[in-house]
């Protein structure tokens, strides 16, 4: 079962549990909503994680954090310069989740993103979203001459700047 899914279907049943013990605390004790709260925080917390809400807002604090033009986890370290691991709340190209590891994989900032769909800054949507069709169809893996760490790079540029 996908992992989202199962927090996801947790969450529900918290805001169940706290929907039933605020109602119980305004008809019988005032007392079952301070029980309640914890639950409530609980589910908040949950939605958060299995939306990917929480996963978004940790990377944007770290980018902030680092500064605005650096990438998370470009120093050099055990696996070599560059080298990340990604977490495991941290997504792959298709989606699914990644290994273990401490830190995640922002992905290429937007100036790095243009360079590497070969477009200008100013360049609209309508330009990137060709500009990443004919460089997918270079690139991929299944092509004559694809690479797929490239494919993966097009990707998460074009996922960037889609953001």
């Amino acid at each position: 079962m996908d992992r989202d899914r199962l927090v996801l279907g947790l969450a529900a049943v918290f805001a169940g549990v706290t929907t039933v013990l605020v109602v119980l605390a305004f008809v019988r004790q005032l007392f079952l909503l301070f029980l309640a709260l914890p639950f409530a925080a609980t589910t908040y917390i949950m939605w958060n994680h299995a939306t990917g809400r929480l996963e978004a807002r940790t990377r944007q604090r770290a980018r902030r954090a680092s500064g605005a033009g650096t990438r998370v986890g470009s120093n050099p370290g055990p696996g070599g310069f560059g080298a990340t691991a990604r977490g495991t709340a941290g997504r792959g190209a298709a989606g699914g989740r990644a290994g273990s590891g401490a830190t995640a994989d922002p992905g290429p900032t937007r100036r790095e993103a243009y360079e590497t769909l070969g477009l200008d800054p100013d360049a609209g949507d309508d330009e990137v979203r060709r500009a990443y069709r004919a460089k997918v169809k270079e690139v991929h893996p299944d092509a004559e001459d694809g690479d797929e760490e490239r494919f993966k790079r097009v990707n998460r540029a074009y996922e960037r700047l889609q953001d």
